[in-house]
C-alpha cells in the first residue's frame, strides 16, 4: 500500500524548543515526542534536552526578542545546557522510538504550528525528516478555522516547554473535536 493510501493509525506529536527562527542556525534546546492513537491515548513518549555550545547558545538567544518575555525559561535552558544530550544522539533516539512504535508506517507529525518544528527537524535531523510522512496535523489550522468561522476561542497556557506544549496541543484539538460532537448531538 502506498503512503498516500495508507490509513494512519497513530500520530507523532512533537514539540521542539529552539532559540530562533533562523532554522539552520538555531540551537535546539529540548524535544518532546508523544505517540498517540486517534483517541489521543498515549502509546509511547520521549523527552530530551539538547546540549549546545554555550557561546553559540547565548548568541542565538539574543537574536530573538521572544526570550525577553520568557526569561526564566531561557535561564533554565542556559543553566542546564551541560546536562543535555548530543543533537545526533537525540535524533537516533527519536528514530528508535519511531521504529519501536510505527511498524514501518510513516509517522504523521502533529502539533501546534508544526511547520516550524518540521523546519528545525529538516535542518538538524535530516534522517528523521525523511522518515516522516509528508502530511502533518497542525492544530493551529483548527484554531484559525474555529475562530474565523465559529468564533470559538480556546484559552491555553503557553509555557513554551516541549512536554507541556504537546499536552496543550492535544487538549486543544480534543476541545475542538468535542465542540463539533456537541454541535451535532
Amino acid at each position: 500500500m502506498s503512503k498516500e493510501l495508507a490509513i494512519p493509525t497513530k500520530l507523532l506529536w512533537m514539540d521542539l524548543e529552539f532559540t530562533d527562527f533562523d532554522y539552520p542556525n538555531a540551537c535546539v534546546l529540548e524535544v518532546s515526542a508523544e505517540i498517540t492513537d486517534f483517541n489521543f491515548v498515549t502509546i509511547g513518549n520521549y523527552e530530551a534536552r539538547v546540549k549546545n555550545n554555550p557561546d553559540k547558545l547565548v548568541k542565538r538567544f539574543k537574536l530573538n526578542t521572544f526570550w525577553q518575555e520568557f526569561v526564566s525559561n531561557r535561564d533554565n535552558f542556559l543553566k542546564h545546557n551541560d546536562s543535555g544530550k548530543d543533537l545526533k544522539l537525540v535524533e537516533q533516539e527519536l528514530l528508535s522510538l519511531i521504529d519501536d512504535h510505527f511498524d514501518g508506517e510513516p509517522p504523521i507529525l502533529a502539533g501546534n504550528s508544526i511547520h516550524s518544528d518540521r523546519a528545525v527537524i529538516k535542518a538538524h535531523w535530516p534522517t528523521l525528516d525523511l522518515k516522516l510522512h509528508y502530511r502533518m496535523l497542525d492544530v493551529s489550522s483548527f484554531k484559525t478555522l474555529m475562530l474565523g468561522k465559529y468564533g470559538v476561542v480556546y484559552e491555553k497556557n503557553n509555557t513554551h516547554r516541549a512536554y507541556d506544549d504537546i499536552q496543550a496541543s492535544i487538549a486543544e484539538l480534543q476541545f475542538y473535536l468535542d465542540w463539533f460532537d456537541k454541535k451535532h448531538e
